[in-house]
């Protein structure tokens, strides 16, 4: 019931790596901005940043089709870029200003945009899981041959309700894709700590779910894995696990100095593995792109960078009349 990681490199155009390369190249350049405001204080609350996963959803993302859904947890700006949400919206509901996508009352872990069928943001682990089965199970009875990707951590990957939701996934053979990004550290804890399991995606051959472990520092494997989750969903299969084994540079929120491993271990895999420079020597090597051609994107994205902080600043605070506002629905007796 299993598959394992292919070898294989797929075939990718110089267009499509050089998208790839300019999405997770925003992803990065938006989040270290974020870490910037958040220590300016323009932020509040908690701030769970992306950096080093970049390759996970942009991946993902390139398998998707118009009208697949995503669900996920409260690490989450990268997601929201990468299905084609609006940065200024995004820095603008961040920074809890009138111009955010949930008009600056919801933050980083409520916030959603129903065009982009993105459906948050979840600040209780696991929760988003049990949720993304519920929006396959909409799509499965509409018959819209829709997908949607349920992603969690692998601290989530412990927690009961997950199990759940495979559980009923399998046995109404929904079409959802449990995407595990599992980055090593649950919050403070190691994986290697926390489970005595080789391997999370496995846990699903309880259920009968079909699935494979995934290289997530590089982003052309996550989009070949995709498509193949995405492919056995589609076909009225069923749910399938892609377990992304990906790293974040970052502790787990702003607040986490992050001391319970070494600054040698995060520089390596910096050094060796980070998603961007693979692509990045891909373009270079296979003379995709020029030197030049690659200080123009960094250029441009930092350009959309600053204007959605600049955007998040200017926009005003919310009115209090909103806190009356999104409560109750009117409707006639």
């Amino acid at each position: 019931m299993s598959a394992k990681k292919a070898a294989a490199k797929p075939n990718v155009s110089a267009e499509e790596l050089l998208g790839h390369y300019r999405e997770m190249l925003l992803i990065r350049r938006f989040e270290e901005k974020a870490g910037q405001l958040y220590g300016m204080g323009l932020i509040g609350g908690f701030c769970h940043l992306y950096i080093g996963q970049e390759a996970v959803v942009v991946g993902l993302e390139a398998a998707a089709e118009e009208g697949d859904k995503r669900v996920t947890s409260y690490r989450d700006h990268g997601h929201m870029l990468a299905c084609g949400m609006d940065p200024n919206g995004v820095m603008a509901e961040l920074t809890g200003r009138e111009g955010g996508y949930s008009r600056g009352k919801g933050g980083s872990m409520h916030m959603f945009s129903k065009e982009k069928h993105f459906y948050g943001g979840h600040g209780i682990v696991g929760a988003q899981v049990p949720l993304g089965a519920g929006l396959a199970f909409a799509d499965k009875y509409l018959d819209n041959k829709r997908v949607t990707f349920a992603y969690f951590g692998d601290g989530a990957a412990n927690q009961g309700q997950v199990y759940e939701a495979y559980n009923m996934a399998e046995l109404w053979d929904l079409p959802v894709v449990f995407v595990i990004e599992n980055n090593q550290y649950a919050m403070g804890m190691s994986v290697k700590r926390s489970t005595k399991s080789p391997s999370l995606w496995e846990r699903g051959a309880a259920y009968g779910i079909p699935g494979e472990e995934v290289d997530g520092m590089d982003v052309l494997a996550v989009k070949a894995a995709g498509e193949r989750a995405v492919a056995h969903c589609r076909s009225g299969e069923g749910p399938y696990i892609l377990e992304v084994k990906t790293y974040r540079y970052r502790g787990h929120s702003m607040s986490d100095p992050a001391k319970y491993r070494t600054r040698e271990e995060v520089q390596k895999m910096k050094d060796e593995r980070d998603p961007i420079e693979q692509v990045r020597d891909l373009l270079l090597t296979g003379k995709h792109a020029s030197e030049d051609d690659l200080k123009a994107i960094d250029k441009e994205i930092k350009a959309i960078v600053n204007e959605s902080a600049e955007f998040a600043k200017e926009s005003p605070e919310p009115d209090l009349a909103e806190l009356w506002t999104d409560i109750y629905a009117e409707v006639e007796a």
